[in-house]
Protein backbone atom coordinates (compact mmCIF):
# COMPACT_ATOMS: atom_id res chain seq x y z
CA UNK A 1 0.00 0.00 0.00
CA UNK A 2 2.99 2.01 0.89
CA UNK A 3 4.22 1.78 -2.78
CA UNK A 4 0.87 2.53 -4.37
CA UNK A 5 0.87 5.88 -2.45
CA UNK A 6 4.68 6.46 -3.61
CA UNK A 7 3.76 6.09 -7.07
CA UNK A 8 0.54 8.53 -6.99
CA UNK A 9 2.03 10.68 -5.32
CA UNK A 10 4.57 11.03 -8.56
CA UNK A 11 1.95 10.59 -10.98
CA UNK A 12 0.10 13.84 -8.84
CA UNK A 13 3.26 15.69 -9.17
CA UNK A 14 4.08 15.28 -12.85
CA UNK A 15 0.90 16.06 -13.64
CA UNK A 16 1.00 19.62 -12.35
CA UNK A 17 2.83 20.14 -15.28
CA UNK A 18 1.78 18.37 -18.10
CA UNK A 19 -1.80 18.26 -18.33
CA UNK A 20 -4.49 15.42 -19.71
CA UNK A 21 -1.47 12.61 -20.59
CA UNK A 22 -2.50 10.35 -17.47
CA UNK A 23 -1.72 7.10 -19.51
CA UNK A 24 1.46 8.13 -20.88
CA UNK A 25 3.12 9.53 -17.93
CA UNK A 26 2.17 6.37 -16.37
CA UNK A 27 3.55 4.30 -18.98
CA UNK A 28 6.62 6.55 -19.17
CA UNK A 29 6.91 6.28 -14.86
CA UNK A 30 6.24 2.08 -15.08
CA UNK A 31 9.47 1.93 -17.45
CA UNK A 32 11.35 3.73 -15.10
CA UNK A 33 10.23 1.52 -12.54
CA UNK A 34 11.47 -1.48 -14.37
CA UNK A 35 15.09 0.11 -15.24
CA UNK A 36 14.25 0.46 -18.70
CA UNK A 37 14.92 3.38 -21.23
CA UNK A 38 12.04 5.45 -23.48
CA UNK A 39 11.92 6.45 -26.81
CA UNK A 40 9.21 9.22 -27.26
CA UNK A 41 8.68 9.75 -30.96
CA UNK A 42 6.47 12.71 -31.60
CA UNK A 43 6.13 16.34 -32.90
CA UNK A 44 8.33 19.30 -31.70
CA UNK A 45 6.47 21.07 -28.73
CA UNK A 46 3.57 18.32 -27.31
CA UNK A 47 6.07 18.72 -23.95
CA UNK A 48 8.71 15.58 -24.45
CA UNK A 49 11.62 16.98 -22.71
CA UNK A 50 9.21 18.48 -19.88
CA UNK A 51 8.06 15.16 -19.38
CA UNK A 52 11.10 13.95 -18.74
CA UNK A 53 12.30 16.85 -16.59
CA UNK A 54 9.54 16.36 -14.25
CA UNK A 55 10.01 12.84 -14.05
CA UNK A 56 13.60 13.01 -12.75
CA UNK A 57 12.70 16.18 -10.86
CA UNK A 58 9.52 14.25 -9.14
CA UNK A 59 11.96 11.13 -8.05
CA UNK A 60 14.58 12.95 -7.20
CA UNK A 61 17.36 11.98 -10.00
CA UNK A 62 20.33 14.27 -11.60
CA UNK A 63 19.66 15.41 -15.08
CA UNK A 64 21.42 15.98 -17.36
CA UNK A 65 20.08 16.91 -21.63
CA UNK A 66 22.34 16.29 -24.30
CA UNK A 67 21.47 17.89 -27.68
CA UNK A 68 22.49 15.42 -30.62
CA UNK A 69 23.70 16.95 -33.97
CA UNK A 70 25.74 15.74 -36.72
CA UNK A 71 28.93 16.99 -34.95
CA UNK A 72 28.22 15.26 -31.94
CA UNK A 73 31.33 13.19 -30.81
CA UNK A 74 30.95 10.11 -28.70
CA UNK A 75 33.13 11.56 -26.30
CA UNK A 76 30.81 14.65 -26.20
CA UNK A 77 28.79 12.08 -24.37
CA UNK A 78 30.94 9.94 -22.30
CA UNK A 79 34.04 12.19 -21.19
CA UNK A 80 37.28 12.67 -22.12
CA UNK A 81 40.82 12.21 -19.84
CA UNK A 82 42.63 15.65 -20.30
CA UNK A 83 46.50 16.07 -19.02
CA UNK A 84 46.82 18.14 -16.48
CA UNK A 85 50.22 20.29 -16.60
CA UNK A 86 50.49 21.14 -12.95
CA UNK A 87 49.99 16.89 -11.64
CA UNK A 88 51.52 15.39 -14.69
CA UNK A 89 48.64 13.24 -15.01
CA UNK A 90 45.27 12.79 -16.57
CA UNK A 91 42.45 13.52 -15.31
CA UNK A 92 38.98 12.50 -16.65
CA UNK A 93 36.53 15.17 -17.55
CA UNK A 94 32.65 13.13 -16.69
CA UNK A 95 30.51 13.66 -19.84
CA UNK A 96 26.70 14.00 -19.58
CA UNK A 97 26.26 10.19 -19.59
CA UNK A 98 27.31 9.73 -15.99
CA UNK A 99 23.98 11.08 -14.69
CA UNK A 100 20.97 9.22 -13.27
CA UNK A 101 18.59 10.10 -16.18
CA UNK A 102 19.77 11.47 -19.52
CA UNK A 103 17.87 13.20 -21.92
CA UNK A 104 19.38 12.18 -25.51
CA UNK A 105 17.00 14.94 -27.23
CA UNK A 106 16.90 14.75 -30.96
CA UNK A 107 19.05 11.36 -31.41
CA UNK A 108 18.44 10.55 -34.87
CA UNK A 109 20.07 14.03 -35.67
CA UNK A 110 23.72 12.36 -34.36
CA UNK A 111 25.81 10.11 -36.62
CA UNK A 112 25.73 6.33 -36.07
CA UNK A 113 28.98 6.31 -34.39
CA UNK A 114 27.96 8.91 -31.89
CA UNK A 115 24.39 6.86 -31.23
CA UNK A 116 26.19 4.22 -30.82
CA UNK A 117 28.02 5.48 -27.87
CA UNK A 118 25.01 5.21 -25.92
CA UNK A 119 24.47 1.60 -26.85
CA UNK A 120 27.32 0.34 -24.26
CA UNK A 121 25.40 2.83 -21.54
CA UNK A 122 22.14 1.54 -22.08
CA UNK A 123 22.73 -2.44 -22.25
CA UNK A 124 25.32 -2.65 -19.51
CA UNK A 125 25.03 0.27 -17.18
CA UNK A 126 28.38 1.32 -17.77
CA UNK A 127 30.90 3.39 -19.89
CA UNK A 128 34.45 2.88 -21.69
CA UNK A 129 37.11 5.40 -22.05
CA UNK A 130 40.39 4.86 -23.89
CA UNK A 131 39.93 1.04 -22.04
CA UNK A 132 39.20 1.80 -18.94
CA UNK A 133 35.46 0.95 -17.91
CA UNK A 134 33.17 3.18 -15.77
CA UNK A 135 30.41 1.97 -13.87
CA UNK A 136 27.12 4.28 -14.36
CA UNK A 137 24.97 5.77 -11.34
CA UNK A 138 21.73 4.08 -10.10
CA UNK A 139 19.38 4.43 -11.33
CA UNK A 140 20.58 5.14 -15.16
CA UNK A 141 17.72 6.40 -17.47
CA UNK A 142 18.36 7.42 -21.13
CA UNK A 143 15.24 8.69 -22.63
CA UNK A 144 15.50 9.96 -25.87
CA UNK A 145 13.34 11.62 -28.00
CA UNK A 146 13.09 12.11 -32.11
CA UNK A 147 10.63 14.06 -34.38
CA UNK A 148 9.06 11.23 -37.06
CA UNK A 149 8.07 13.55 -39.13
CA UNK A 150 11.57 15.49 -40.46
CA UNK A 151 14.00 13.10 -41.96
CA UNK A 152 16.63 15.56 -43.33
CA UNK A 153 19.80 15.50 -41.67
CA UNK A 154 18.97 12.38 -40.38
CA UNK A 155 20.21 8.97 -39.32
CA UNK A 156 17.89 6.50 -38.37
CA UNK A 157 18.26 4.31 -35.62
CA UNK A 158 19.57 0.93 -36.21
CA UNK A 159 17.01 -2.25 -35.01
CA UNK A 160 20.06 -3.03 -32.39
CA UNK A 161 19.45 0.57 -30.76
CA UNK A 162 15.82 0.32 -30.70
CA UNK A 163 15.27 -2.75 -29.06
CA UNK A 164 17.48 -1.37 -26.44
CA UNK A 165 14.74 0.77 -25.16
CA UNK A 166 11.60 -0.21 -23.30
CA UNK A 167 9.13 0.97 -24.88
CA UNK A 168 8.05 3.92 -27.04
CA UNK A 169 6.16 6.41 -26.52
CA UNK A 170 3.81 8.87 -28.46
CA UNK A 171 2.26 12.07 -26.31
CA UNK A 172 -0.08 14.03 -28.61
CA UNK A 173 -1.69 17.00 -29.00
CA UNK A 174 -3.68 18.34 -26.03
CA UNK A 175 -6.73 19.01 -25.52
CA UNK A 176 -8.52 22.74 -26.49
CA UNK A 177 -9.32 23.55 -22.94
CA UNK A 178 -5.79 21.61 -21.53
CA UNK A 179 -4.11 23.66 -23.97
CA UNK A 180 -5.76 27.24 -22.55
CA UNK A 181 -4.50 26.23 -19.12
CA UNK A 182 -0.97 25.55 -20.42
CA UNK A 183 -0.64 29.38 -21.62
CA UNK A 184 -2.18 30.78 -18.55
CA UNK A 185 0.45 28.60 -16.59
CA UNK A 186 3.33 29.63 -18.48
CA UNK A 187 2.68 33.69 -18.70
CA UNK A 188 5.01 34.22 -15.63
CA UNK A 189 7.36 31.39 -15.01
CA UNK A 190 7.32 27.45 -16.44
CA UNK A 191 5.62 24.94 -13.35
CA UNK A 192 8.43 22.78 -14.01
CA UNK A 193 10.86 24.99 -12.25
CA UNK A 194 8.67 24.93 -9.05
CA UNK A 195 8.74 21.20 -9.06
CA UNK A 196 9.58 19.36 -5.68
CA UNK A 197 10.66 16.06 -5.68
CA UNK A 198 8.30 13.39 -3.90
CA UNK A 199 11.07 10.98 -2.83
CA UNK A 200 15.23 10.42 -3.00
CA UNK A 201 16.42 8.66 -5.51
CA UNK A 202 16.98 6.20 -3.22
CA UNK A 203 13.58 5.65 -2.41
CA UNK A 204 12.98 5.13 -5.90
CA UNK A 205 16.14 2.41 -6.27
CA UNK A 206 13.81 0.59 -3.38
CA UNK A 207 10.73 1.19 -5.91
CA UNK A 208 12.64 0.00 -8.77
CA UNK A 209 13.71 -3.57 -6.55
CA UNK A 210 9.99 -4.14 -5.29
CA UNK A 211 8.46 -3.69 -9.00
CA UNK A 212 10.92 -7.12 -9.44
CA UNK A 213 8.88 -8.99 -6.52
CA UNK A 214 5.39 -8.73 -8.45
CA UNK A 215 4.59 -12.16 -8.90
CA UNK A 216 4.44 -13.24 -12.27
CA UNK A 217 2.65 -17.02 -12.63
CA UNK A 218 3.83 -19.88 -15.10
CA UNK A 219 0.88 -19.42 -17.38
CA UNK A 220 1.75 -15.36 -18.14
CA UNK A 221 5.15 -16.25 -18.69
CA UNK A 222 4.01 -18.41 -21.02
CA UNK A 223 1.60 -16.77 -22.77
CA UNK A 224 3.99 -13.40 -22.82
CA UNK A 225 6.30 -16.03 -25.21
CA UNK A 226 3.59 -17.36 -27.20
CA UNK A 227 2.86 -13.69 -28.01
CA UNK A 228 6.39 -12.94 -29.21
CA UNK A 229 6.20 -15.67 -31.10
CA UNK A 230 3.51 -15.40 -33.06
CA UNK A 231 5.45 -12.10 -34.17
CA UNK A 232 8.46 -13.89 -35.16
CA UNK A 233 6.16 -15.73 -37.47
CA UNK A 234 3.64 -13.70 -38.83
CA UNK A 235 3.07 -13.34 -42.54
CA UNK A 236 3.42 -9.57 -42.75
CA UNK A 237 6.08 -9.44 -40.25
CA UNK A 238 9.61 -8.91 -41.87
CA UNK A 239 11.04 -9.07 -38.18
CA UNK A 240 9.74 -9.69 -35.18
CA UNK A 241 10.32 -9.19 -31.57
CA UNK A 242 13.54 -10.87 -29.82
CA UNK A 243 14.05 -12.77 -26.30
CA UNK A 244 14.42 -9.22 -25.13
CA UNK A 245 11.26 -7.86 -26.33
CA UNK A 246 9.25 -10.86 -24.23
CA UNK A 247 11.67 -9.87 -21.05
CA UNK A 248 10.73 -6.21 -21.33
CA UNK A 249 6.55 -7.53 -21.86
CA UNK A 250 7.24 -9.35 -18.69
CA UNK A 251 8.92 -6.57 -16.55
CA UNK A 252 6.57 -3.49 -17.71
CA UNK A 253 3.91 -5.73 -17.15
CA UNK A 254 5.22 -6.12 -13.82
CA UNK A 255 5.87 -2.12 -13.05
CA UNK A 256 2.05 -1.57 -14.66
CA UNK A 257 0.56 -4.00 -12.37
CA UNK A 258 2.01 -1.38 -9.28
CA UNK A 259 0.74 1.40 -11.05
CA UNK A 260 -2.37 -0.53 -11.32
CA UNK A 261 -2.46 -1.23 -7.05
CA UNK A 262 -1.59 -5.12 -7.34
CA UNK A 263 0.86 -7.02 -6.81
CA UNK A 264 0.23 -9.38 -9.59
CA UNK A 265 0.02 -9.05 -12.68
CA UNK A 266 -2.96 -10.71 -14.99
CA UNK A 267 -3.59 -10.69 -18.74
CA UNK A 268 -4.90 -7.56 -19.39
CA UNK A 269 -1.65 -5.88 -17.70
CA UNK A 270 0.05 -7.44 -20.79
CA UNK A 271 -2.37 -6.55 -23.28
CA UNK A 272 -2.49 -2.88 -21.97
CA UNK A 273 1.45 -2.43 -22.52
CA UNK A 274 2.02 -4.72 -25.48
CA UNK A 275 2.02 -2.43 -27.98
CA UNK A 276 4.20 0.26 -26.34
CA UNK A 277 6.54 -2.68 -25.88
CA UNK A 278 6.48 -4.15 -29.03
CA UNK A 279 5.68 -2.04 -32.15
CA UNK A 280 8.93 -0.19 -32.07
CA UNK A 281 10.91 -4.12 -32.17
CA UNK A 282 8.61 -5.44 -35.27
CA UNK A 283 9.83 -4.83 -39.30
CA UNK A 284 7.08 -4.34 -41.38
CA UNK A 285 7.18 -6.06 -45.07
CA UNK A 286 7.28 -3.61 -47.71
CA UNK A 287 4.41 -5.23 -49.84
CA UNK A 288 2.31 -5.61 -46.07
CA UNK A 289 2.94 -2.15 -45.80
CA UNK A 290 1.32 -0.86 -49.23
CA UNK A 291 -1.53 -2.96 -48.27
CA UNK A 292 -1.89 -0.85 -45.36
CA UNK A 293 -0.39 -3.39 -42.66
CA UNK A 294 0.39 -1.17 -39.32
CA UNK A 295 2.46 -2.29 -36.69
CA UNK A 296 -0.20 -1.92 -34.02
CA UNK A 297 -2.77 -3.66 -35.85
CA UNK A 298 -0.91 -6.52 -36.37
CA UNK A 299 -0.18 -6.48 -32.69
CA UNK A 300 -4.03 -6.29 -31.38
CA UNK A 301 -4.47 -8.83 -34.14
CA UNK A 302 -1.93 -11.21 -32.60
CA UNK A 303 -3.32 -10.43 -28.86
CA UNK A 304 -6.99 -11.48 -30.28
CA UNK A 305 -5.94 -14.43 -31.52
CA UNK A 306 -3.75 -15.69 -28.74
CA UNK A 307 -5.58 -18.11 -26.00
CA UNK A 308 -5.66 -15.75 -22.82
CA UNK A 309 -4.89 -18.27 -19.88
CA UNK A 310 -6.97 -18.88 -17.15
CA UNK A 311 -5.31 -17.94 -13.51
CA UNK A 312 -6.55 -19.08 -10.05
Amino acid sequence: MQNIEKVQKIIDNVEEVILGKNRVIKLALAAMMAEGHILFEDVPGVGKTILVRSLARSVGCSFKRIQFTPDLLPSDITGVSIYNQKTNEFEFREGPILSQVVLADEINRATPRTQSALLESMAEKQITVEGISRKLSDPFIVMATQNPIEYDGTFPLPEAQLDRFLIRLEIGYPAENEEQIILKNLQLEHPVEKLEAVMTDQQFIELQNEVKKVHVDQKLRKYIVELVNQSRNHSDLELGASPRGSIALMKMAQAWAVIKERDYIIPDDIKEIASAVLAHRLIVKSKSRLRGADKKKIIKEIIRRTEVPVID
